[in-house]
């Protein structure tokens, strides 16, 4: 008959007087780790000791015991309780609930301690998760339970937002089949089922970062920092219905919007009121649209109003505004870490320095009702307005002096002798008129041939003068392309030259807020706003600029008639364009790129799924990321559908400095560097090209060649 195992006898449990007490030296714990010890008297305070101690008796030299007490397990609550009894919260002989082990026990103290410590499991996340929920369920504000837990309020609202995931995933989490920081990724959807969606998704997916996981919860979703978002708030979008979703573990620029629906209602309806205000100061014609496409004012005339001069009393605060943002920064520029009350308080500073420094402008009645004003969206959702734009069927039919029909009267500006054609009876024998023949009212105009003959030789002679002042042709060049391109409509001037302006054919969508752009934009404003008002007047402004101020306005004039654009040939020849033509403008565009050291990639571009990615197909998406990152990347989402494809290629390009074949430039022997070792080469020209390059090769050696075609 087997023998029957003996029964387990466990310690008995005791309250002893808290001094009686001693701290074992037995206890392992000797690194601090964890909680503090105020924090866990605090604990105890709250809730009481909800673990006794493990105690032994002390016993003397004789082996008897003494009535005291050693505690080698449960060091850190004695040390807890003993805090409270020195701040006199607790009574020195307050009965502390405790487990006696037996005298002569065999097991070691410090195996007791070791075991209470190694032994025990540590809460999983999940459990804390849920804990906080139900403490929240049950009606505990957020600051309660973060000041009881120890944390910070924010800490509770993301171990609530985790809580709020799907149960499903929390499962799965629970179980090890995702990871801590997966389950945070899936935090900004509230939607279990499209959480749900996108966990089954990864399984099939070689891409489970939490990244991936962000991007596909909100693809439907537009982010606060669009200049679609800022120009409306979120705050009008909330109050409108619309939705926000927040990233509680990462940098989200303010979360997602929901609605693309609501929020492009809530643009149309906001810029067509900002429409409707503008034109009710008299404008014949206002455009407004979210992008005005670059040089939709190409061909108009650009009128310029009276700039508002600046008062007393906004000098006065202008100057203690700038004082102000002087000694706040003065304050915290030493500061590690700026308060955000700071950064608005100096956000709010600059914008109204900005908006009294930038002064409104006076037209001129008589203009407006010929004139009109381009209105869209800054990059930083503010309102972008252009005013003053003349379209050429709304010029009047008799301009005046200084008007655009001007140019007839300039033709004979400081000539003593009548225009040509002014007094169509005299002169037509093409002989001088003789002195028999003079008239008691006065000479007779000279003939159209003879003023030809003359103007003629003077312009030879005009031409040899000018060769031999460089710094005077420099100005005359000068002035005919401040002419082009500032006053377009103007056809003043005798130097023959002039800036064709780029009209981009087929022109994609966010030129003007592209960093080039914009860096053309503000400064073309910057000597809009230095100009003359009509060009009648521009060659004495010119000569009151210094050598410097003349070579930045004409290196500014000359780059808006660079173009570099492989437009597309029509297939049937139309006389404008032809592919030999743009195949040439390559080659020549590749010298100047050279020239100017052009960096694509410091200038801004970068390889995105919408810009690049979506337009090309699949094989050339996987070639452009095996160039860039090698065949192991380009094998890791090869089998993805191409949307989800374009989106990794720029999540794997974003770091690199890899650029599409258009964008590269060739060295001066026509090689191209190889992408492994520079990621900024590829062929000359663009695809479907190459075949009308034969011709322009010659043309490929150096500058001088080109200067001498």
């Amino acid at each position: 008959m087997a023998r029957a195992q003996p029964k387990i006898t466990l310690s008995p449990s005791r309250d002893l007087p808290f001094d009686k007490l001693r701290l074992s030296q037995s206890n392992v714990r000797r690194t601090k780790s964890g909680e503090t010890i105020p924090e866990l008297a605090e604990d105890i305070a709250r809730l009481g000791l909800l673990q006794s101690l493990n105690v032994r008796p002390m016993l003397d030299a004789d082996g008897k015991e003494t009535g005291l007490f050693e505690v080698p397990a449960g060091g850190r609550r004695f040390r807890a309780l003993e805090l409270l009894v020195t701040q006199k919260r607790l009574a020195k002989d307050a009965l502390i609930p405790c487990i006696v082990q037996p005298v002569g026990r065999t097991i070691l103290a410090e195996d007791d301690s070791y075991a209470e410590n190694a032994r025990r499991e540590a809460l999983h996340p999940l459990d804390q998760f849920r804990a906080m929920q139900a403490m929240a369920d049950k009606g505990e504000d957020i600051e309660t339970i973060a000041a009881n837990s120890f944390v910070t309020p924010a800490v509770v609202r993301q171990r609530l937002k985790l809580a709020s995931v799907s149960p499903t995933l929390h499962e799965v989490y629970a179980e090890d089949g995702v990871s801590l920081d997966q389950l945070m990724a899936f935090t900004v959807s509230n939607d279990h089922g499209r959480q749900e969606q996108v966990f089954e998704m990864l399984r099939s997916s070689y891409n489970t970062s939490p990244a991936f996981i962000r991007q596909k919860l909100t693809e439907n979703s537009v982010r606060a920092v669009d200049k679609r978002v800022r120009f409306v708030t979120v705050d009008a979008y909330v109050a409108a219905g619309g939705s926000v979703i927040r990233d509680l573990f990462e940098r989200d620029d303010g979360g997602w919007l929901t609605d693309p629906a609501l929020l492009d209602r809530l643009v149309d309806e906001k810029l067509a009121a900002e429409a409707e205000r503008i034109g009710g100061e008299g404008w014949k014609w206002v455009e407004a649209a979210i992008e005005i496409p670059w040089h939709a004012g190409r061909d108009m005339r650009r009128i310029v109003g009276e700039e508002v001069p600046i008062s007393d009393a906004e000098q006065e605060r202008l100057t203690m505004l700038e004082a102000d943002a002087e000694d706040l920064s003065d304050e915290w520029s030493d500061a590690d870490e700026v308060p955000d009350e700071i950064h608005a308080k100096l956000e709010a500073i600059d914008a109204e320095i900005g908006a009294i420094s930038e002064r409104p402008q006076i037209f001129d009645p008589a203009e407006l009702p010929i004139a009109g004003v381009f209105v869209s969206i800054e990059h930083d959702g503010s309102l972008r307005v252009e005013r003053g734009f003349v379209r050429p069927e709304d010029e009047p039919e008799a301009e005046g002096e200084d008007g655009p029909g001007a140019d007839a009267d300039a033709a004979a500006n400081g000539a003593e002798h009548t225009a040509p054609g002014v007094d169509g009876a005299a002169g037509q024998d093409g002989d001088a008129a003789s002195g028999d023949e003079e008239e008691d009212a006065g000479l007779k105009p000279m003939s159209d041939r003879l003023v030809s003959d003359l103007t003629a030789w003077r312009t030879l002679a005009l031409q040899d003068a000018v060769a031999r002042c460089p710094s005077t042709a420099f100005a005359a060049v000068l002035h005919a392309f401040v002419v082009s391109c500032f006053f377009g409509y103007s056809r003043e001037g005798c130097v023959q030259v002039h800036v064709n302006g780029v009209a981009f054919s087929n022109a994609p969508a966010g030129l003007r807020d592209c960093p080039p752009g914009r860096a053309i934009a503000e400064r073309h404003e910057a000597w809009r706003a230095r100009m003359p008002k009509t060009d009648r007047d521009a060659w004495d402004w010119l000569l009151t600029l210094d050598d410097d101020e003349q070579a930045s306005l004409f290196a500014h004039c000359a780059s808006l008639g660079v173009n570099a654009q492989a437009e597309i040939v029509p297939k049937y020849d139309n006389g404008r364009i032809s592919s030999h033509t743009v195949a040439r403008r390559i080659v020549h565009s590749h010298v100047l790129a050279r020239a100017v050291g052009l960096d694509l990639i410091a200038a801004g571009w970068r390889p995105t799924a919408d810009g690049y990615f979506k337009s090309v197909p699949k094989p050339r998406l996987l070639a452009d990321v095996t160039e860039a990152r090698g065949e192991q990347f380009a094998g890791m989402i090869d089998h993805l559908k191409k949307a989800d494809m374009a989106r990794e290629a720029e999540r794997l390009l974003e770091e690199t400095n890899w650029l599409p074949e258009p964008l590269r430039t060739p060295d001066e022997e026509g090689a191209t560097p190889s992408p492994a070792a520079n990621d900024d080469g590829a062929d000359a020209l663009p695809p479907g090209l190459a075949d009308d390059v034969s011709d322009a090769a010659d043309y490929d050696g150096s500058a001088d060649e080109i200067a001498a075609e």
